[in-house]
């Protein structure tokens, strides 16, 4: 079987990153990133928390994690071109698709008037339930909500109109996904997602499998693509939403 592979045009000038936590972009698409900002597109991050919850052995306060987190995660950013990144600070493991977080992905869709959303997919992955996270259920069902139909939609939200925000339309959406409809070839970006996950001390650190790993995967996800052995990818599922 092969798949479609990402081939760059101008109809992706802007684009929106919508995930649950630091360091999710950074695993499942910080080489497509990269390959995005390689050709000028201009690509804004929105995180739905700041990972207050998350996943290490310290002793720090919520407080202090989140800080942490949110540093760790601009500099990440950094390493792929990218420099806007919204936090939208929800509690960390308590992530729902409620109308409120609807809005505020709404809202921050309305301000970038992004071409392309990418996020996480909304449908549970029964073969690896780590990436089945809760909140990153949550966290792509709300942004699927908000990019159709609350972000195009001029009743939705009144007071985000009152406010100036006026009603986009995203042209398509990218759903990280294990059983994707089209790859990004990322071999030549690889050493900038690597570096982007380097920079998320606090959760990987101490992880020296950490490059076999995420060549491991993407050395998989472009076999299973039909691309040439030795290749890296990462994979999506495209979703039209124009």
């Amino acid at each position: 079987m092969s798949l479609p592979v990402f081939k760059y045009d101008d109809a992706i000038q802007r684009a929106l990153v919508v995930v649950a936590h630091p360091d999710d972009i950074d695993f499942g698409s910080a080489g497509t990133i990269a390959t995005l900002t390689s050709h000028g597109v201009d690509v804004a991050y929105c995180l739905v928390t700041s990972g207050d919850a998350g996943g290490d052995g310290s002793t720090l306060s919520k407080a202090e994690r989140a800080a942490l987190r949110e540093a760790e995660q601009t500099a990440a950013a950094a390493e792929v071109g990218v420099t806007k990144l919204t936090f939208l600070r929800w509690p960390d493991g308590q992530v729902e698709p409620t109308l409120d977080l609807r809005r505020e992905i709404s809202r921050v869709i309305r301000v970038q008037k992004p071409d392309l959303v990418i996020t996480q997919s909304p449908e549970r992955n029964w073969e690896r339930i780590y990436a089945s996270h809760p909140d990153h259920l949550a966290a792509g069902e709300a942004t699927m909500r908000a990019v159709y139909p609350d972000a195009r939609n001029p009743h939705a939200f009144p007071e985000l109109l009152a406010e100036g925000y006026l009603p986009h339309t995203v042209k398509v959406v990218w759903l990280s996904s294990q059983q994707p409809t089209m790859v990004v070839d990322i071999t030549k970006r690889f050493s900038q997602k690597l570096a982007a996950l380097t920079k998320h001390e606090s959760q990987v650190g101490d992880r020296e499998d950490l490059e076999p790993m995420l060549k491991a995967w993407a050395r998989t996800t472009a076999k299973n693509a039909g691309l040439a052995k030795g290749r890296l990818a990462e994979g999506f599922r495209v979703v039209s939403t124009s």
